[in-house]
């Protein structure tokens, strides 16, 4: 199974590839449940928590600036993916329209589906995380996430909520789906923050 569908990155990589980690010759797709189905039209992110609670669009989105992202990609599973090609929405753009009512620490990310995921506000509101709804330069497809997932290449794939349809802003942490169920509250790679135990 390594040689077929991963390969052991050489030591030239090891400034890329995390430890632990293999690369991979495809993009596996690993969801649990049901993969959720939305149309483009019907689409919408709800910001709400310490901020004025606001409805985005599809629409909304794509008015915003739109960016070209290349970044690696790295699963808690034990492989990566490097040089994965993104477009979508910087998260310090989008968080322009949201209107903050407190200073939050923490965000819950809702989905479709019910999934939720949780980061710190230092980990959330970066410039290298984005808002994507392509994927090398197709339409998401809804296998990795689309419409629309959020990206956060610094920590771990499950950390990049697919069919993201909620913010919610906080001021203490709370856990995710994954969280609850034994996985890091982080996902640092560089760390292996795989599980809490």
């Amino acid at each position: 199974m390594l040689g077929k569908f991963f390969q052991k990155p050489d030591s030239s990589m090891s400034d890329r590839v995390p430890p632990g980690q293999h690369l991979t010759k495809g993009f596996p797709v690993l969801t649990y449940g049901e993969t959720p189905k939305i149309d483009f039209i019907d689409w919408e992110l709800r910001v709400w928590g310490l901020a004025k609670q606001k409805i985005f669009s599809w629409s909304d989105l794509l008015n915003l600036p739109q960016s070209e992202f290349t970044a690696d990609f790295h699963c808690v599973t034990r492989w990566s993916k490097l040089d994965v090609q993104w477009t979508g929405v910087k998260v310090t753009d989008f968080l322009e329209l949201v209107e903050i009512t407190e200073p939050p620490k923490h965000v819950m990310l809702h989905c479709y589906g019910g999934y939720t995921t949780n980061l710190d506000w230092s980990d959330f509101a970066l410039e290298d995380n984005f808002l994507a709804h392509r994927l090398f330069q197709e339409p998401l497809p809804s296998d990795h996430g689309g419409p629309v997932r959020l990206v956060v290449p610094h920590l771990y794939a499950w950390k990049s909520a697919k069919w993201i349809n909620g913010i919610q802003l906080l001021a203490q942490p709370e856990l995710g789906f994954w969280e609850r169920n034994g996985y890091h509250s982080r996902g640092e790679p560089w760390q292996e923050e795989r599980y809490s135990f």
